[in-house]
């Protein structure tokens, strides 16, 4: 059986439509975009925003299933652990450590059936790992 989702480009362009729709939703609630995709040796953080003056790391989870809350569970133990050093390290180079921050996932369903996502804002998804204490 062919399936789309085995092909890098069709990953990508899936990611980026996701991430897109996420950017809209977040904006909607009020949020200031202020990176998309930061990028540096540690990784990638999928969107930072700013809300009610704190710096909010997004991570942004899709899937063309009609369940969402896959999506979420795929932020295990090791990627909030990568997202942790990454968040404290954009802190760092931003001097924005007295900023109180935390992690949220958005996780959107996008079947092919479906003109627009079904959206999960999970805010405060999870506490920073490890020795690091990042608190809102």
């Amino acid at each position: 059986m062919f399936s789309l989702t085995t092909h890098p480009w069709w990953r990508r362009w899936f990611g980026t439509r996701s991430e897109r729709a996420a950017v809209r939703f977040l904006r909607k609630l009020g949020y200031r975009i202020i990176e998309h995709n930061f990028s540096c040796d540690l990784g990638e953080i999928d969107i930072i925003a700013v809300h009610d003056r704190c710096v909010i790391f997004v991570e942004v989870r899709s899937t063309e299933s009609d369940e969402p809350t896959r999506a979420a569970l795929s932020v295990d133990v090791k990627k909030q652990q990568r997202l942790t050093r990454l968040a404290l390290y954009y802190l760092q180079v931003r001097r924005l450590l007295d900023c109180a921050a935390r992690f949220d996932v958005l996780a959107i369903s996008w079947p092919a059936t479906q003109a627009e996502p079904t959206i999960v804002h999970y805010p405060n998804a999870f506490d920073a790992t490890d020795r690091f204490q990042i608190h809102s």
